[in-house]
């Protein structure tokens, strides 16, 4: 059961215009609603970007209020493009508001061109606007489909618990614990069917702007601390556009493996073994993501999918995998600063390896435990914003691209980036065998494309077919 929203509207704005908001708040207030606002909801201490990520999520409308200084710095940062892809994925309608001083919206601000706006042309407590703005946050309006074509008729709706783990009481010293807080989200998916009672989820993860990567202060901070040079591959952060596109709620199980593998009828280039996990003489085998597989053999199973299917199935661009693992954050993890093995499965016990002992914690984060083995996709019950399961941990995940030693002339459109006949790919993730910081969001990693491990799996992707 999913609860009632815990505000009416969230109240984003610049800061310069904050006078003016807090004024809208109380009127709003006055009429028995209530608004989020920051400086109400954002304590000391607290993470900004998860308050505001809360708050967002906790309200079905935001109001976007436009000043003359537009919305200042914050206009013109990837922080922007995520909290409106935050409002697509969790059907929170955006309603423009112009104050005092501005006839119209700005062209810069295309997420709002084609709204109707509310405009205060005098002061903040005309009438006339704040009742069409209480009207506007009261009504109840049904999400429309896109009109865009999609390679499905209609999608369906899931919910989910998110759940972003906080440190400040550890980081203070007054708690030995890592507190976690919990939301609710909301996605939108299809189910392909693919035999014998086997399911195959996709979820729609709408398009958007991120920045890829990691800035330089905080990598060279973690070759320091970890002695290693290899998180210099994560270099330079840049920004990349992402279209919308469909990815597996979860890894490739090895039910939805075997339904593939074993149709022969379906074959593209290769043979595929229907039983190739190591983990495949388990009571919950099913259940659990395929590993040891190889990249040729992903793109097989891809291809067999688009043949049976009508719809084009790949593997995900390392840009389309780490944007759709952020899911709009910007901190290492989905789940916030740090991870635990209460929310991953992955080795939260140290890990020492030619001399060099790795921590099984990240951060301020706990060590946790070894489960020396996968487990069922979904068996943490947690998403991230998008509503995809086991990003951080399980299994690493092959992506298209070939592997390159740093960022350094790649793609900016989301598209794969490919070199000619590199024999070395892309993985992300983390998976159960290796410590944490190996499962960040923007970690990467890479193996042979002949190469099979028990560690590694992977997800599909479906592409929604452009229109333009």
């Amino acid at each position: 059961m999913v609860e009632s929203p815990k505000f009416d509207v969230f109240l984003a704005h610049n800061s310069v215009d904050k006078p003016q908001v807090r004024a809208i708040a109380e009127e709003l207030r006055k009429r028995g609603l209530k608004p989020w606002l920051d400086e109400e909801q954002i304590m000391v201490g607290d993470s900004i970007p998860r308050k505001v990520q809360e708050g967002l999520i906790q309200s079905p409308v935001a109001a976007f209020f436009i000043g003359t200084s537009g919305f200042g710095k914050f206009q013109e940062t990837w922080e922007l493009d995520a909290l409106i892809m935050l409002c697509y994925q969790n059907n929170v309608r955006i309603i423009p508001i112009l104050l005092p001083g501005v006839d119209s919206l700005p062209d810069e601000l295309v997420f709002l061109r084609g709204r109707r706006y509310l405009q205060f042309c005098q002061s903040v407590d005309e009438t006339e606007p704040l009742k069409e703005l209480v009207q506007a946050i009261t009504t109840t309006v049904q999400p429309l489909e896109k009109e865009a074509k999609r390679p499905l008729s209609s999608l369906q709706v899931f919910e989910f618990e998110v759940v972003t783990v906080d440190v400040q009481s550890r980081l203070l010293g007054l708690s030995s614990k890592v507190t976690l807080n919990r939301s609710h989200g909301q996605a939108r998916y299809f189910t392909e069917n693919l035999g014998n009672k086997i399911a195959l989820d996709l979820v729609a993860i709408p398009g958007g702007k991120f920045l890829m990567g990691t800035e330089d202060e905080e990598i060279e901070r973690l070759c320091k601390e970890y002695d290693e040079k290899w998180f210099r591959r994560e270099k330079p952060q840049h920004e990349v556009t992402v279209q919308p596109f469909f990815m597996g709620k979860y890894p490739v199980t090895q039910a939805q493996w075997k339904a593939i593998a074993s149709r022969a009828d379906l074959k593209v280039e290769r043979d595929l073994d229907p039983n190739p996990a190591y983990f495949e003489s388990r009571e919950d085998s099913d259940r659990r993501p395929v590993e040891q597989i190889c990249w040729e053999e992903a793109v097989e199973f891809c291809q067999r999918l688009s043949k049976l299917t009508g719809k084009e199935y790949r593997l995900p661009s390392e840009a389309e995998w780490e944007y759709a693992c952020r899911a709009g954050t910007i901190t290492p993890f989905h789940f916030g600063e740090t991870i635990g093995t209460n929310l991953a499965n992955y080795k939260g016990t140290d890990w020492e390896d030619e001399g060099k002992v790795y921590p099984g914690n990240y951060g301020r984060g706990l060590k946790g435990i070894f489960r020396k083995q996968t487990t069922p996709v979904g068996y943490f019950k947690v998403a991230n914003n998008f509503g995809l399961y086991d990003m951080h941990g399980n299994v690493w995940e092959w992506c298209e691209d070939d592997g390159h030693d740093n960022y350094q002339g790649a793609p900016t459109d989301g598209s794969a980036w490919l070199s000619g006949e590199s024999n070395y790919k892309v993985v992300h993730g983390g998976s159960w065998g290796f410590v944490p910081h190996f499962c960040r969001s923007a970690f990467r990693y890479g193996n042979t494309r002949g190469n099979r491990s028990y560690f590694i799996g992977f997800r599909v992707v479906c592409v929604v077919p452009r229109t333009t």
